[in-house]
């Protein structure tokens, strides 16, 4: 407590905790706490451009003869990089067209106008995107509509009699041709 000369030397003690220095003290604790929680996912954000990396992995497909010659399915995977609450969107759908014995391509459902799941019609030998038009020939390239690219192609390997893909994360528009 600071003291206060007056005329005759001793001045009473003057309180210098009062209400308004609490409340002070209090809003500036406040902000200080405040700030902190809208720092922390900032932060993150920030840090996980330093911590990105390639998240790709060789995932099996299935067996060669369940993909016949000359024809385009559905087939699915397991992202193996899912998380417990990832449920059923860590099920990843792909098409596989199966060229001749040892040629293959493997396309992301995706449309890559802006990701609705395209439909394959044998009849036609299109790929169609029932959001906004978009079709796509059977090699996955453009036919008509508004994507700027062709269908998202995953990298394929056959091991001893198997289909394996390269999948993981899974492709955007940042991705090259």
């Amino acid at each position: 407590m600071a003291k206060r000369k007056g005329k005759d030397g001793d001045a009473p003690p003057i309180a210098t905790d009062t209400r308004r220095s609490f409340l002070f003290k209090l809003g500036i604790g406040l902000n200080v706490v405040a700030a902190g929680l809208v720092s922390v996912p900032i932060l993150g954000y920030l840090a996980s451009a330093l911590r990105t990396r390639a998240r790709q992995a060789w995932i099996p497909l299935g067996t060669v003869r369940d993909f016949a010659v000359g024809t385009t399915r559905l087939a699915e995977y397991h992202n193996p990089f899912a998380v417990p609450w990832d449920g059923d969107t860590a099920r990843i759908p792909c098409w596989v067209r199966r060229i001749d014995e040892r040629t293959f391509q493997v396309f992301a459902i995706n449309c890559a106008h802006l990701g609705c799941p395209v439909r394959w019609f044998p009849e036609s030998g299109l790929f169609l995107c029932p959001c906004h038009g978009g079709v796509y020939y059977e090699d996955g390239s453009v036919a008509s509509g508004p994507p700027p690219r062709g269908l998202f192609e995953y990298a394929y390997e056959v091991r001893d009699g198997r289909l394996w893909v390269r999948g993981g994360q899974l492709p955007t528009l940042s991705e090259p041709v």
